[in-house]
């Protein structure tokens, strides 16, 4: 009997295994064909967009004229302050300052995704062309077989021409150029340049090349429209900022800026993409380029002998910074700074200098150490005016002030700022006032000297141009009631 009930239950769990298999290859098989379902809709979703585009390519054409730059700021004008023998020993007060106004510049959107996945496509021979972006080389796949002509701009031959783009063929290369992206960690502004170079690099300086390039930009979730004017085609991007110094075109209400064109009006193709996300010009990374190290230069603090830096920088960061466009969030004409302000610092200077500066603050108290960089970037660089240097407003990026032999006081509160959040941890603000850029910084010790408060925290001023201040002084003659804050990231 017990022999017999043994066999049952052996018997009964068989049957159950058996069944529950029977239960996962049912619930796997109805996986995979979800999968697959899904695949074919990315897929079929791409298809069709492409092909709607491609039929609007074909009739969706309107002329518009081009509406005036939105001009650059004035430069400022104070100049820089020298505090007097007679100051340097008076006792510093705490006083309050009033603030006008809180600028907090909107956090960068993650960068926008491709239109589906893109295949990956089987190859028979596999041919790459090589080019160079900001001093680094670079290769995507692109064969003879790839090149192709175009016998005009009107209407019928570019929707062909898209047709053809969006069949595949292409595929490999955006996902390369997606790699590389990734690989250099471009910004938005970057990655759109360097379609240019390959596309140039792939078919030369042609109509070919604007519509591959455009094409590729599209692909890779980019919002653009195409324009034309005297049989040249143009690619014209959107963006979530203003752009100063720069023509746009008003299409649908948001403003598409025409790349290396100033063609005053043209016929633009107002057919939007599904998806579609406008370019952001925040560098939220290092933008990985490769490193040809500038001339150095020998940089000295006046106060303290020890704050002596050899500097140098990466001379192709420098040629991408001189392509980079001034602009604004929200049209608030103070968010630019934090932009300057907010992009890191590049790897060989943190891997390099940081070290180096970092022991000459070892051991100190907060005060003595922001102290010494505050006189570092007061007495070691030479003020001018942006007008006579560079024939109008230009605001540096932190590396550009250790480059160019000359910068003026936001580019000295933008390095400032930049170098006591990465060596000192301590969070900092920018500090307008008419005509005048200066900074604060938040202390965990109790500091003495004209502060701001903000959610509870005491920002103690720090002036790059009032030369020889220690840390708590106001520039003479600023007007504390109209000060205005620009909030950094930490």
């Amino acid at each position: 009997m017990r022999r017999r009930k043994v066999l049952l239950m052996i018997g009964f769990c068989l049957f159950s295994m058996n069944n529950v298999s029977a239960q996962t290859d049912k619930f796997r098989k109805m996986y995979e064909d979800f999968k697959k379902e899904a695949k074919a809709n990315y897929d079929d979703f791409r298809k069709k967009a492409n092909a709607r585009y491609a039929e609007f390519v074909e009739r969706a054409w309107k002329q518009f004229h081009a509406l005036p730059a939105l001009p650059k700021p004035k430069d400022e004008t104070v100049p820089p302050v020298v505090l007097a023998d007679e100051d340097k020993n008076k006792p510093i007060e705490s006083t309050p300052i009033p603030i006008k106004d809180v600028v907090t510049p909107p956090e960068p959107e993650p960068q926008p995704e491709p239109v589906s996945p893109i295949k990956e496509q089987p190859i028979v021979e596999e041919s790459k062309v090589g080019f160079v972006y900001c001093g680094t080389e670079c290769k995507v796949r692109f064969s003879d077989n790839d090149v192709f002509r175009l016998g005009g701009c009107d209407n019928e031959t570019l929707a062909e021409a898209w047709t053809m783009l969006a069949d595949g063929k292409y595929d490999n290369m955006i996902i390369d150029c997606l790699a590389l992206r990734e690989k250099m960690q471009l910004s938005d502004w970057a990655y759109l340049n360097m379609l240019v170079n390959m596309a140039g690099a792939c078919l030369g300086e042609s109509n070919e090349a604007v519509l591959l390039a455009a094409f590729a930009y599209c692909q890779s979730g980019y919002r653009m429209r195409i324009g034309r004017a005297d049989d040249k085609l143009y690619l014209l991007f959107a963006s979530t900022h203003s752009i100063f110094d720069k023509p746009y075109y008003d299409i649908d209400g948001e403003k598409f800026y025409p790349l290396n064109c100033d063609v005053d009006q043209m016929q633009i193709c107002g057919a939007s993409f599904p998806n579609e996300q406008s370019l952001s010009l925040y560098v939220p990374k290092r933008q990985l380029f490769a490193v040809d190290e500038t001339q150095a230069r020998t940089l000295t603090s006046e106060r303290y002998s020890d704050m002596k830096f050899s500097v140098s920088v990466n001379k192709n960061l420098i040629d991408f910074y001189n392509t980079y466009p001034t602009s604004t969030v929200d049209d608030n004409f103070m968010t630019r700074w934090a932009m300057y302000a907010n992009t890191p610092m590049e790897k060989e200077i943190t891997e390099r200098l940081y070290p180096v500066m970092k022991e000459k603050l070892k051991g100190l108290g907060q005060l003595d150490a922001v102290n010494k960089v505050l006189n570092w970037v007061q007495t070691a660089f030479v003020y001018e005016y942006d007008n006579k240097v560079w024939g109008g407003d230009r605001a540096f990026f932190s590396e550009e002030s250790l480059y160019y032999p000359y910068c003026d006081c936001e580019d000295r509160s933008i390095l400032f700022t930049r170098l006591v959040r990465d060596l000192l941890g301590l969070k900092c603000v920018l500090v307008y006032y008419p005509n005048h850029l200066a900074s604060a910084v938040c202390f965990t010790e109790n500091i003495e000297g004209d502060y701001i408060t903000l959610d509870e925290n005491r920002y103690t001023v720090c002036d790059p141009t009032y030369i020889g201040a220690p840390v708590g002084l106001t520039m003479p003659d600023m007007d504390n009631k109209t000060a205005s804050i620009i909030l950094l990231k930490e």
